[in-house]
């Protein structure tokens, strides 16, 4: 009350009449409540990979965004702020990391029809939890001049005796590694998944190491003729301001598995709206637009991933590689069956 002394001292017509006294205060109460319309995003994706689809929400709905980065550590960030919280939303890579989340209990549950519309239901919390906004798959990339892309159907082929010595990997404890291990699971069983990884593991033509570039780079030099790898990878490699990663990616194709069974397994970029969050509903209208075609057709273009949204196209380049029949596996029950991955990964030595 003293600010508002302050503005109506000296000034009698507000003073006198009592209808402006009253309104006056609720149009501060406005103002100071728009501009307080700021959203707070804790993201495991780097800031350059997000901005664009960020800055064209801002645009449209006039709320500024915020971005807090790191690679890990931000669910512990979380859970220590407790309800003093500043975050409003995450955004994250890997059903595992979303479910580290869940795990937690730092995401609150959403009732939106129009996320429920735009994203399929295996694509989506059964809880309503976290969301899938854009689709990647792990696919195997082959050398253009010493493998037949006939040559391998199924990711089950990366098993057998003939690739010996000639398979790259990243460690196999690696969370894009442990989903594709869970979906085998989920598909043909533990027994059958772990001989898989064994005989995955015969077959290395070096210590599992680096990242999925590092896997393309290996084929360039002739260290392995196989690898796999996650399909938005390629896309970045063809693109690269770097001249030499582009060589790197014209030296391989990439294959999408099991075509004439399962589909290809295939993982999500997601996110959640903070347990704590103070602008929850700004925060589901943010989801929301991450969903819908202008940023859908961002991921295409700018991070070279599939939609979620089966209403948006794929982008040109992403086009370019084909179409392909994805794995319709309830992408929850990977998270589910991680545990029983990343045991098999030890016991195997991946």
């Amino acid at each position: 009350m003293l600010f508002l002394r302050k503005l109506y001292k000296g000034n009698k017509v507000l003073i006198k009449h009592t209808k402006y006294f009253l309104i006056f205060p609720m149009l501060i109460s406005t103002i100071l409540s728009a501009q307080a319309q700021e959203l707070n995003v804790y993201s495991h994706r780097q800031p350059f990979l997000i901005n664009p689809f960020l800055k064209a929400f801002e645009e449209k709905s006039g709320v500024k965004i915020n971005i807090v980065f790191a690679s890990k550590g931000l669910a512990q960030r979380l859970l220590a702020e407790g309800k003093r919280s500043p975050a409003d939303i995450v955004l994250t890579v890997d059903i595992g990391r979303l479910y580290a989340y869940v795990d937690k209990n730092l995401f609150a549950e959403i009732n939106s029809p129009v996320l429920k519309n735009n994203i399929p239901s295996h694509l989506r919390d059964t809880k309503n939890r976290w969301f899938g906004l854009s689709k990647r798959a792990r696919v195997v990339a082959i050398s253009r001049t010493r493998v037949r892309p006939e040559e391998i159907a199924d990711i089950e082929d990366l098993a057998l005796p003939k690739w010996k010595g000639r398979v790259c990997s990243r460690p196999g404890s690696h969370v894009y590694n442990r989903a594709l291990l869970a979906s085998i699971i989920a598909a043909k069983g533990e027994q059958f998944a772990e001989n898989w990884a064994a005989g995955l593991v015969k077959n290395l033509a070096r210590r599992p190491q680096g990242n999925d570039r590092a896997q393309v780079k290996a084929i360039y030099e002739g260290v392995c003729d196989v690898a796999i790898i996650n399909s938005y990878y390629y896309g970045k490699l063809k693109t690269s301001k770097i001249s030499e990663q582009r060589e790197w990616a014209k030296s391989i194709k990439i294959i999408f598995t099991n075509q004439t069974n399962r589909g290809n397994h295939i993982n999500i970029s997601g996110g959640g709206v903070a347990i704590h969050s103070k602008n929850k509903t700004s925060a589901v209208k943010l989801l929301e637009f991450l969903t819908e075609n202008t940023a859908q057709d961002l991921y295409g273009k700018i991070n070279f991933e599939f939609p979620i949204n089966p209403k948006t196209a794929p982008s040109l380049e992403v086009k370019s590689w084909g179409a392909f029949k994805s794995d319709q596996l309830p992408i929850e029950k990977i998270a589910e069956l991680s545990s029983n991955a990343q045991k098999i990964i030890d016991k195997v030595g991946w």
